[in-house]
Parts: structure tokens; sequence; C-alpha cells
């Protein structure tokens, strides 16, 4: 590693140099924040998911949410990064509709808003973990992708074979995003087979 050095000025907007130093910046703060070891493990690691600037922080009670939320606030801080108290969102998914309803997660200078659900990596995570909702919303934009690409579809210069070939590389994948993750009902999977239906007739 090299001696520091001052940085006089920063980088542009669209710089290529940028989301890779700021990977490396929110991977150093990720790494410094000291993890309170009673909350949710996954794979050996406890409580942050991280995807570029999309952080997210488990924690099995709102204690624990709040005092990793602060550490990493206080931890970015320190390296000049600043977590925006606007587009910072949380929510309790339980099953009991009332848990957490008393409690607000605030840092230093600001409360976090507390939603019903938020989107996270395209997929719409709800309190009550609610399935039903994210296969809706996968259909949809599966329904406006195969709209189109209708053309293509109804075209008799293309084959039937390349006609399925185009449904399983593009519309398919956009329905099933995600759905590894999905406890799937019967409702749910006649929904998922009355779409590719009216897709491959």
């Amino acid at each position: 590693m090299s001696d520091r050095f001052p940085v006089r000025n920063g980088l542009k907007q669209g710089d290529v140099l940028s989301p890779l130093l700021f990977n490396f910046a929110l991977e150093y703060a990720i790494r410094r924040v000291q993890v309170n070891q009673d909350g949710l493990k996954l794979n050996g690691t406890h409580q942050f998911l991280a995807y570029a600037n999309d952080v997210n922080i488990l924690g099995g009670s709102i204690y624990t949410l709040k005092e990793n939320a602060e550490a990493l606030v206080a931890v970015t801080r320190k390296i000049g990064l600043e977590v925006s108290a606007d587009k910072t969102k949380y929510t309790v998914m339980s099953r009991d509709p009332n848990a957490g309803r008393n409690h607000s997660v605030r840092t230093e200078n600001s409360t976090f808003e507390r939603v019903e659900e938020f989107k996270y990596l395209g997929i719409t995570l709800t309190n009550q973990n609610s399935i039903p909702e994210e296969i809706k919303s996968r259909l949809r934009l599966g329904n406006a992708c195969y709209h189109s690409a209708q053309n293509l579809l109804s075209s008799r210069l293309l084959s039937k074979n390349l006609k399925i070939k185009i449904y399983r590389t593009i519309i398919l994948p956009i329905v099933l995003y995600g759905c590894e993750t999905w406890l799937l009902t019967v409702r749910g999977e006649r929904k998922l087979r009355m779409f590719e239906n009216m897709v491959l007739r």
C-alpha cells in the first residue's frame, strides 16, 4: 500500500473511478462497524447485506437495528460519506401486524421512515412477507415485456422454436426473478401457469 497523499479535487459525476472508490469506501465502513452479536447471522456474518449503494441492516429486534444503524452512520461520517435520511427506510417483518409500531429508528440528526413495503434489488419486500404481491408485480413486469415483444412473437417469419427461445430468454427471467425466495402456493402457481399459457398459445 502506498503512503497517504492529499486529494485536492473530487471526482466528476460519471467518472469511471467514482463507483469503484465508492465501493471501496463503503466496504471499509461496513468492515469497521462493530456489529452486535445477538442479531441475525447469515452465512457466518452478521446483519449487513450490501449491493452497490443499497445496504440492508438486519436485526432480531428494533434495539439491535438502531444500534447497528447508529454505528454505520458514525463510521461512514468519519470517512466522508453521508447516509441520506430521506432515502433510508425500515420495516418490521413479523406475523404480528402491531410489532414494532411503538418504536422508531433514530440516529443523531434524523428519524428513518417506517414503511409497509419497499423494493430491494428489484424485489418488493412487505412487512407480512407477502409473496402474492411479489408474484403480481413480477407478472405485471412480464406482461409489459410480452407486449413489447409481441411483434416478434406473432411474426410468421420466426419459427415456433425461436419464439419459445425468445420467451425463455427475455420474458421468463423477468417473471421468475427472485423466485428462489418464494413460498409458492397453489394459487400463485396457477397464476404463473396462466401467464405462461397466454404467452405460449
